[in-house]
């Protein structure tokens, strides 16, 4: 029998912690090539659109996929998990609740690698659901004094900075403008759905690290071309991904300003083969397209702890 788990059945048994420390091991199996992933295949029709996006973790005898529609602007998420030996199904998981953390978790693994030690300050731009999970993720790697966040809509903007101080347990202050929070941070989230920048990359301060996760497609620029040129690193969890998807960097490289050549994986960074940073005024940025191998790592993690628990419901495999 395989298992049915629902959102809150993955709400109870994923934390941000131990999906930052499954990513992060993921992460070394891709650099030594035991971790297949392909990038996210996309069918399009009139109403909406079907992703697909696969991976496995031999190592961890797991192997599968997650599978998401967009219709009618509602999002609908599911994970399929097989045995990579047997290839027996071992589960079926709703997975919003489970990409929104290993969204969070995968900036978290890169916060780790490429930020300062020494922060004080994080700033999200982007007040929603993702944003949510951006903000924890980098409070779990690093040790900051306040956050700052801006949205375009006050009463969401006031909501999400009392909210997201209490998960965190630090002071968190509306800021007036995108550009403020930009000006401010040792560490600065994007995650918004914006398909033009959303803030002056000239207005970064030295030493800033950025993780940028809104732009997964090649027709949305969530950061200007400033900031890219700016960074000395730019990293991305797939560059095979990051060609086709990362409406950040395709114009920039389209336009001759940099290289695909340049852009770094982030599994190199985690095992070594490239460094994260080699000053402290360096800009670093994680351009986040979110891949399969995320899902995956997350996926057996939460189908292990479950059996563990005895939650979820069984179901014909």
């Amino acid at each position: 029998m395989a298992l049915f788990l629902t959102e809150d059945d993955v709400g109870r048994l994923l934390t941000m912690n131990d999906a930052i420390e499954a990513l992060d091991d993921a992460f070394r199996q891709m650099a030594d090539d035991k971790a297949p992933v392909r990038p996210r295949q996309r069918v399009k029709i009139a109403g909406g659109t079907l992703q697909v996006m696969p991976a496995a973790l031999p190592a961890e005898d797991a192997i599968g996929f997650k599978a998401y529609t967009t219709m009618a602007g509602r999002p609908n998420f599911h994970f399929v998990l097989y045995d990579s030996t047997s290839g027996e199904l071992l589960a079926l998981m709703q997975a919003n609740r489970l990409g929104q953390i290993r969204t969070g978790a995968a900036s978290g693994v890169a916060t780790r690698y490429l930020a300062r030690n020494e922060v004080s300050v994080f700033g999200s731009i982007g007040t929603g659901w993702q944003a949510r999970s951006q903000v924890e993720a980098v409070c779990a790697v690093r040790q900051f004094e306040r956050g700052v966040a801006y949205g375009r809509d006050p009463e969401r903007l006031n909501a999400f900075c009392e909210e997201m101080s209490r998960t965190v347990k630090l002071p968190i202050e509306p800021a007036a403008s995108a550009n403020d929070v930009a000006r401010q941070a040792d560490v600065l989230i994007a995650a918004t759905n914006s398909r033009r920048p959303v803030f002056d990359g000239n207005s970064l301060s030295a030493g800033v690290h950025i993780n940028a996760i809104g732009s997964n497609g090649a027709e949305r620029q969530e950061v200007d071309e400033a900031t890219v040129v700016r960074a000395n690193r730019v990293v991305v969890d797939l560059k095979e991904q990051a060609i086709i998807e990362c409406g950040d960097v395709i114009p920039v490289v389209g336009a001759g300003r940099m290289t695909w050549g340049s852009v770094v994986e982030l599994a190199d960074i985690v095992v070594g083969r490239a460094s994260g940073r080699d000053s402290e005024d360096e800009i670093t940025l994680f351009e986040s397209q979110g891949i399969a191998l995320e899902d995956v790592a997350v996926g057996i993690h939460i189908y292990r702890l479950a059996r563990e628990r005895g939650i979820g419901q069984e179901i014909p495999a």
